[in-house]
């Protein structure tokens, strides 16, 4: 998210085309609040778990950013410097509205996941550790971003997006576990878990 804020500009005109910024910003923003109030239905549900969902807003974070890649090989650059903003730079800000509504989907979801999984004594604690690495990595991607075509930028940002649903498929099987040992352990008559 952080490198999506520094490179939607550039992505919606490269060719110093003259955007709304104010609107397009404006349009983030509406994207995002109607991502947090459907997290909120769909937290206020027991099903799907939040685990499960998230996995689903992972893959169309990944798939909503890859489309500066795909207008890049699929839709002619416009020569012309200026003007207004191109039909590649529309189909990219589709994308960047779907991918501001996952950004509100993923706050109040993961605020609740980890309420869940870590411990609040800790919490404060174990967050800031890991905030370290990521504002490392944000400050080298942005330090080196004109080192970078902006399609591999958006391409690192996909993958990232990507591995993050398998991460979260992993943390559902391990949340799931010991719910199903429990249940085997009640029943005697169960056939043990292969692992």
């Amino acid at each position: 998210m952080y490198t999506f804020v520094f490179l939607w500009t550039p992505a919606l005109s490269p060719n110093d085309e003259e955007i709304p910024h104010g609107f397009i910003f404006a349009t983030f923003m509406l994207a995002s609040m109607l991502g947090s109030s459907l997290a909120s239905r769909l937290m206020a549900r027991s099903a799907p778990r939040v685990e499960s969902y998230m996995q689903i807003v992972f893959v169309i974070s990944s798939a909503s950013l890859l489309l500066p890649i795909i207008t890049n090989f699929l839709v002619a650059p416009s020569k012309v410097k200026g003007g207004s903003i191109s039909f590649a730079g529309c189909l990219q800000l589709l994308g960047f509205c779907t991918f501001e509504a996952c950004v509100g989907i993923f706050w109040p979801s993961i605020m609740k996941m980890r309420s869940q999984y870590i411990p609040e004594e800790a919490r404060s604690t174990i967050m800031n550790f890991f905030r370290i690495p990521l504002n490392i990595f944000v400050c080298i991607v942005l330090y080196n971003v004109d080192a970078f075509p902006i399609t591999i930028m958006f391409g690192m940002c996909s993958i990232f997006l990507f591995v993050a649903s398998i991460l979260q498929r992993r943390l559902m099987a391990i949340s799931d576990k010991p719910k199903m040992e429990s249940w085997t352990a009640m029943d005697p008559e169960a056939e043990p878990l292969n692992d």
